[in-house]
């Protein structure tokens, strides 16, 4: 988690808004990445979808089985529902997400009984730097 937090760091850095994840399998890091929206004029460059993406493309496979995703921020409807359709068993996050959040917050699309798959959550894992660093980043733009 604290390296999904570095990436987040690097993020705020590039005028992005300061989301880091990254995806492992067996403690090795398969991606990394963080938000790219502004950066690639994409509204689906979240920092999740960037590691599922980037991952996929390495093993030749979009089933992510046996990996644990970390994520400084609670994931939105699309970033949880490609974590389902990747078949990610594990989503570990920072900060919730009260307005967006769709690992608990707003819903819960990841444990959802109606899809195909769910995946384990643990949320809260360094809430406090994650939510700063959010905050310090909307603060600094208003």
């Amino acid at each position: 988690m604290a390296r999904a937090l570095e990436m987040a760091r690097l993020a705020g850095l590039h005028g992005e808004v300061p989301v880091g994840a990254v995806l492992e399998r067996d403690g090795r890091i398969l991606a990394e990445g963080h938000n790219r929206t502004r950066t690639d004029a994409d509204p689906t460059a979240h920092a999740e979808v960037v590691v599922l993406r980037a991952a996929a493309h390495r093993q030749g496979d979009f089933r992510l089985e046996g990996v644990t995703l970390y994520v400084t921020l609670e994931p939105c409807a699309m970033c949880s529902g490609a974590i389902v359709l990747a078949r990610v068993p594990r989503v570990v996050y920072g900060a919730t997400d009260p307005k967006a959040g769709m690992a608990g917050s707003l819903g819960n699309l990841l444990q959802d009984p109606r899809l195909n798959h769910r995946a384990e959550v643990t949320s809260g894992v360094l809430a406090e730097p994650c939510g700063e660093l959010l905050r310090s980043f909307f603060r600094a733009r208003r």
